[in-house]
């Protein structure tokens, strides 16, 4: 086994923690409490070749893998939750459903504007009454000779704002008494369709997430995006891949809440020294440390998996589920080192621990990964 990254994978790295440093860290305070989403960073991403890392060089892409990905959206988030969940869902629901499930003039229309940076990429799956049960889907896209005319609602979508167009999924009829699920590309600007950005979050708050209304949307029924009434099979496989952005994110943001509170410890004096000789706080240091690193292993190998065209899914729940809960669990810990000061936004650990809540909830909540790793060890 070599645990080695490749000297391409070193380099991007160490690429993104400098970029991550020197122009995402020092407006990220203010970002959050203006709810500023960070355009310019994203264009920036887009000159490095980063906004189509693991996509073919045809299609605008980097040729890079998956396990590249993890490492950028990890340095990302290690600064700004906000910035990795956007490049995150860009990447993982945005771009993979395409190259996935759509044909060569599919991935050419729609692909190469992701992978250049010049559309975000956005992916409509979850409904008001429809978010971990999927099949509930309402959304339904009915065929008039040659369009579908789509009528619903979707919530929480992330990037939707800022993408040209988007994969969604809609109910295209019933067989035997089952919704036939189907995916299908549609332009944001089409008559009908409307983005509500209003919601109120209780972090990632320098993000986009936004509600879909569509009334009437008419789209050419060649937008089909790869079989139809496969839609169901398709976001599944794309929240695979999903649930390996969400872990590097959790593993991330725990690393910067961990280095916060690393060196707090190490410049906070109490009773005459500094409180990282005190066995309490160097035990709850190395525990941190500890699940971090146990996270970011069941990342790569999740990663490594799926670019070796090898089974994953069990593996993704299983990183997923255990880098988010170590993450909330870190960022607490880090607030709790900080003590008062912890509570106060100027040390951002409070932030991170806000931002930390959404990753064991998005992509399918802990309790939904548990049941997907129940089925896939046979329970």
């Amino acid at each position: 086994m070599n645990f080695d990254l490749s000297a391409e994978q070193q380099m991007i790295k160490q690429t993104i923690r400098e970029f991550a440093e020197e122009i995402i860290a020092p407006g990220v305070i203010e970002r959050d409490q203006k709810k500023q989403f960070p355009l310019d960073i994203f264009k920036n991403l887009a000159d490095l070749g980063m906004m189509g890392l693991p996509f073919p060089e045809k299609y605008g892409g980097g040729g890079g893998d998956s396990v590249s990905f993890a490492i950028v959206t990890e340095e990302l988030s290690r600064v700004c939750a906000s910035t990795g969940i956007t490049y995150s869902a860009h990447i993982s629901l945005g771009g993979a459903p395409i190259y996935l499930f759509g044909t060569e003039e599919q991935k050419q229309k729609y692909l190469t504007p992701i992978c250049r940076g010049e559309s975000f990429g956005a992916f409509g799956l979850t409904e008001p009454n429809a978010g971990s049960d999927a099949g509930g889907t309402k959304t339904t896209a009915t065929q008039i000779e040659e369009e579908f005319v789509i009528n619903g609602n979707k919530c929480f979508i992330t990037n939707a704002s800022y993408a040209k167009y988007l994969a969604l999924t809609a109910v295209t009829g019933v067989n035997e008494g089952r919704k036939e699920i189907s995916a299908i590309i549609v332009p944001t600007d089409t008559k009908g369709f409307t983005i509500i950005d209003q919601y109120e979050k209780m972090g990632l708050h320098a993000s986009n997430t936004t509600e879909l209304v569509l009334e009437d949307v008419k789209v050419p029924v060649e937008n089909l995006l790869g079989t139809r009434g496969q839609g169901f099979k398709q976001f599944l496989v794309t929240l695979d891949g999903g649930r390996i952005g969400i872990g590097a994110m959790a593993v991330g943001i725990a690393q910067g809440a961990f280095e916060k509170a690393l060196t707090y410890a190490k410049e906070r004096k109490q009773f005459g020294r500094s409180i990282s000789s005190f066995q309490s706080i160097q035990f709850k240091l190395a525990d941190m440390a500890m699940k971090i690193e146990l996270a970011r292993n069941m990342v790569y190998k999740a990663a490594w998996l799926k670019d070796q065209g090898r089974p994953f899914s069990k593996e993704a729940a299983m990183c997923k589920l255990f880098a988010s809960e170590i993450c909330m669990e870190v960022t607490n810990q880090a607030v709790q080192i900080h003590g008062g000061y912890g509570y106060m936004k100027e040390y951002h650990v409070e932030r991170m621990m806000r931002d930390a809540k959404l990753l064991e909830i998005g992509e399918g909540t802990s309790e939904v990964q548990r049941m997907v790793i129940s089925r896939l060890i046979g329970c």
